[in-house]
C-alpha cells in the first residue's frame, strides 16, 4: 500500500463536508493531519463545532481542528442555506452526544502555513468551502505554492448551469476575490467542480446500509443529515427524487485524490468574475487564443475536472465506507 496522503481538509460541514469527512477518515490512502474551517453551508461558528463533534465521535478527537474566515474578502456575506443542510448544518440533529475536544487557537490560514512549512512538498489542502483561508494564507506566505504538495477544490463550473445563480457554484460565489486569488496563485490545482458532481448521485439507501453495517453513533448522525439532503435535492431534482438521494459534491474532491483514473481533466487558466450579475462564474480558457480582454495572459493553468465515471464513484465511496474503520467502542 502506498503512503496515505497527508492533507489538511478546508471545509465548512455542511452535509456533503460530513460525507467527505468521513471517507477521509475511512480511506487508508489518506491521513487526515488537519481541519481548518470556514464560513458557507453554516457560519464559521458552527462550522467549526461540527468538525469537533463529528471527528469526535468517529475517534479522531485528536485531528486539530482551527476556526477560519467568518465572511468574504469584499461582498457582503450571505446567510447560510438552512433549507439545504439544516440549521446546525446536519440536518438538524435531535441531540448530540458531549465530547471533549477542542480548538488549536491559531487561525485555519496560520494553521496552513505552519503546516506546509514544518512539512514541505508533503502536504496536500482539500477545499471544499469558499476559499478565504486559502487566500488569507497566500497573504501570509506569498510561498505556500512551492511548500503544499497540491491543492483540490471542489467549486466552480465551466459548462454545468450554476447552484447559486444560471452560472455561479457557491463556493466561488460566496467570495469570488478569494476564489481568483486561489485560481490564480500558482500551486498544483484541481478544480472538481459541478461538471463532475452534477453527475455523481448517493442514494440515502446506501447511507442506511453503511448505518446498518458500521452501528455506529457516526454513521448515524450521517444518515440522519444526509436524509435531509437528500429530501432537499429530491424536490429539486425530479431525476435524483427517483433515487432518493443527492449529489456527492465535496467527496468527489477526496475521491479524485484516491482514484484519479475516474476522472477525466482539461487544463486552462481558471478566473472568476468578481462583479455585477455574472458574480462568481469560473471562466476557463479553454482554447489558446491571444484574447485581447486583459486578464489571461501569463495566469497559470488549472486542471478542471469535466468528465467522471459516475458508478465507479459510488462503487469507491461504498467499499471505502464498509471498511472497518471506525472504533468499536465509540459505538
Amino acid at each position: 500500500m502506498r503512503t496515505p496522503s497527508k492533507v489538511i481538509f478546508d471545509t465548512d460541514p455542511g452535509v456533503d463536508d460530513a460525507m467527505a469527512l468521513y471517507y477521509a477518515l475511512a480511506h487508508p490512502a489518506i491521513d487526515v493531519i488537519g481541519i481548518t474551517t470556514t464560513f458557507g453551508n453554516v457560519t464559521v461558528a458552527q462550522a467549526a463545532v461540527n468538525a469537533l463533534y463529528l471527528t469526535a465521535i468517529a475517534g479522531h478527537g485528536d485531528i486539530p481542528v482551527t476556526q477560519g474566515v467568518a465572511t468574504p474578502w469584499v461582498k457582503p456575506g450571505e446567510p447560510p442555506p438552512a433549507w439545504i443542510h439544516g440549521e446546525d448544518g446536519l440536518g438538524n440533529l435531535p441531540s448530540r452526544v458531549a465530547t471533549a475536544n477542542r480548538l488549536d487557537p491559531r487561525s485555519s490560514a496560520q494553521f496552513i502555513v505552519d503546516t506546509a512549512r514544518a512539512q514541505p512538498g508533503e502536504v496536500t489542502l482539500v477545499a471544499v468551502g469558499p476559499m478565504g483561508n486559502l487566500s488569507l494564507a497566500l497573504k501570509l506566505e506569498p510561498k505556500l505554492p512551492s511548500l503544499l504538495k497540491e491543492v483540490i477544490v471542489m467549486g466552480g463550473a465551466v459548462v454545468e448551469p450554476g447552484n447559486v445563480s444560471p452560472v455561479a457554484e457557491a463556493n466561488v460565489w460566496n467570495d469570488p476575490h478569494a476564489a481568483d486569488h486561489v485560481f490564480g496563485a500558482g500551486w498544483p490545482l484541481t478544480m472538481v467542480g459541478l461538471d463532475v458532481t452534477h453527475q455523481v448521485i448517493l442514494p440515502l439507501s446506501l447511507f442506511k446500509q453503511i448505518a446498518e453495517h458500521q452501528r455506529h453513533i457516526a454513521t448515524d448522525v450521517l444518515h440522519h443529515a444526509v436524509a435531509f439532503y437528500a429530501d432537499f435535492y429530491s424536490g429539486l431534482y425530479p431525476h435524483v427524487a427517483e433515487i432518493h438521494g443527492s449529489f456527492g459534491h465535496d467527496v468527489l474532491a477526496f475521491i479524485h485524490l484516491t482514484n484519479p483514473e475516474l476522472f477525466t481533466l482539461e487544463h486552462g487558466a481558471v478566473r472568476v468574475a468578481t462583479e455585477g450579475i455574472g458574480n462568481g462564474q469560473t471562466m476557463m480558457q479553454r482554447k489558446q487564443i491571444p484574447y485581447p480582454q486583459h486578464g489571461w495572459a501569463d495566469r497559470p493553468a488549472t486542471r478542471v475536472c469535466m468528465g467522471v465515471q459516475s458508478a465507479a464513484c459510488n462503487a469507491v465511496f461504498e467499499a471505502t465506507m464498509m471498511r472497518d474503520w471506525l472504533p468499536r467502542a465509540a459505538g
